[in-house]
């Protein structure tokens, strides 16, 4: 059977470590954490702390675990409200555990297309104590990973800051892929992130590490996070062997991102240069290293044209040759694929993605 080249990109966690990162980690030294004793972890939560403006950093397993840790700790009291918006990570994609574990109630808000929500609808839905959930924490998502990876507006975040502290609540950022938003938006992170309370950032996303993420904010706030953290029985002991990928990659592959940001725009021009009305992106939505096509049914079902990039025809061994790759990508709806670029993708595996599609998008005419 034929080997063939596989280009992932199903998500930008699929990375593997580097040769250096992969020597960061083998020289790493180490220590028990739960002691305070890892030298690799006190380092890495300095960093991250000053990158992104906070007084301290806790490192966590995983974003999910960062999240939950984030609300648990800052909806201390059960019966908590938090107000988050309709297609936010947390609220679709972290198993409900905001509610099944910290016993917190959500309130959602409608997203628009660019991540954010109405003000005057986040006002309305800020209700007063009483018989009522004790609305405590607003949660926003930059980049928001459904919305097209889209940065949010700075001007978004600091009215919504604005309406927090006037009412009293404090504002968690989940910023997994918060250095994409910054190098989009040219704002530095700590100005993005000024007047939040608390964020949590990834190290196994785009940054290309196995594993972890930070959670960042004032001392006070990453004490009782400390605890919370233990009570999900993330108590990592030589975790220093992680942390050391994790410093490896803030102190070199945060500026590469723009990169990835290239090489999405590249893709979507590409698709949108057919002018299909079977197979749709829109290029102004395409802001970092996320993309979403979208496909008419009829053509093709979102798991059907995954399945076809997934497969490699006779009529497409003849015309491409050696060039011939399997393409990952993952299907969101009937409708709709996302891919998502990363540092593992080169320059030529987009022209080979792009020749796939090319030769997929002009051989199955509707």
């Amino acid at each position: 059977m034929d080997s063939h080249k596989v280009i992932d990109l199903r998500s930008d966690t699929v990375t593997k470590p580097s040769a250096d990162m992969r020597k960061a980690i083998y020289e790493s030294v180490v220590g028990d954490n739960c002691y305070n004793e890892d030298p690799s972890v006190t380092e890495l939560e300095k960093l991250a702390a000053k990158l992104v403006g906070k007084e301290r950093a806790l490192f966590v397993s995983s974003g999910t675990m960062s999240n939950l840790v984030a609300v648990m700790t800052h909806c201390w009291e059960r019966g908590s409200e938090i107000l988050l918006g309709d297609q936010a990570h947390i609220h679709i994609n972290e198993l409900g555990g905001i509610a099944t574990v910290a016993s917190v109630h959500h309130r959602t808000l409608t997203n628009n297309s660019d991540g954010t929500f109405s003000i005057d609808e986040l006002v309305a839905k800020i209700r007063n104590k009483g018989v009522y959930p004790n609305p405590t924490l607003i949660c926003l998502e930059n980049t928001h990973n459904i919305c097209n990876g889209s940065p949010l507006p700075l001007e978004f975040i600091d009215e919504v800051c604005r309406i927090a502290k006037q009412h009293n609540l404090s504002v968690h950022m989940d910023g997994a892929r918060i250095f994409n938003a910054s190098l989009k938006t040219g704002v530095p992170v700590p100005r993005i992130l000024r007047d939040c309370d608390s964020v949590s950032f990834c190290l196994s996303k785009g940054l290309g590490c196995p594993v972890g993420s930070l959670l960042c904010g004032s001392n006070e706030f990453i004490e009782r996070a400390w605890i919370c953290r233990y009570m999900l029985g993330g108590a990592m002991r030589q975790s220093g062997i992680l942390a050391s990928a994790g410093l490896y990659a803030l102190n070199n592959n945060i500026d590469r991102l723009a990169i990835d940001h290239k090489h999405a725009l590249m893709i979507s021009s590409a698709i949108a240069k057919h002018d299909k009305s079977y197979i749709r992106v829109t290029v102004k939505n395409i802001h970092t290293n996320i993309v979403y096509i979208t496909t008419d049914p009829n053509w093709m079902t979102g798991p059907q044209f995954v399945n076809r990039l997934n497969t490699i025809t006779e009529e497409e061994r003849t015309v491409l040759g050696d060039r011939c790759v399997v393409v990952k990508m993952g299907s969101r709806s009937a409708t709709k694929i996302r891919f998502v670029t990363h540092l593992d993708i080169t320059a030529d595996d987009i022209e080979l993605v792009i020749e796939k599609l090319n030769f997929i998008i002009n051989n199955n005419n509707q």
